[in-house]
């Protein structure tokens, strides 16, 4: 569970580096740039610590992966449509799901 919620964090982090600056076009590149990058420093702060406390718990490191893809689709969905004030369509929303679904396969046991 804590390396989900470190997980979480450091997405919710990323997803603000990498396009928080889409509403703020007025400002200059090389300044977007700068800040993501500082907000990206935080991201590994909590990324790092939760991938090796997952591994360190048994978690592989393809099981990280796609957990963090998961937890990065949520995080995006949220911060698009309330941040960016983006629509969600449907069609998103199949798409996540068939990425979700890597989840499954990732994790059930198979004979």
């Amino acid at each position: 569970m804590k390396t989900i919620l470190l997980l979480t964090i450091s997405n919710i982090f990323m997803t603000f580096a990498w396009y928080g600056h889409l509403k703020h076009k007025d400002r200059a590149l090389w300044v977007v740039i700068l800040v993501s990058w500082l907000i990206a420093f935080l991201e590994y702060c909590f990324q790092v610590p939760a991938n090796r406390i997952g591994h360190n718990q048994g978690f592989s490191a393809a099981q990280l992966k796609t957990i963090q893809e998961i937890i990065t689709l949520v995080v995006f969905a949220v911060f698009s449509v309330t941040y960016l004030n983006e629509k969600f369509q449907w069609n998103y929303a199949v798409g996540f799901v068939l990425i979700a679904l890597a989840g499954f396969f990732m994790f059930h046991k198979w004979a």
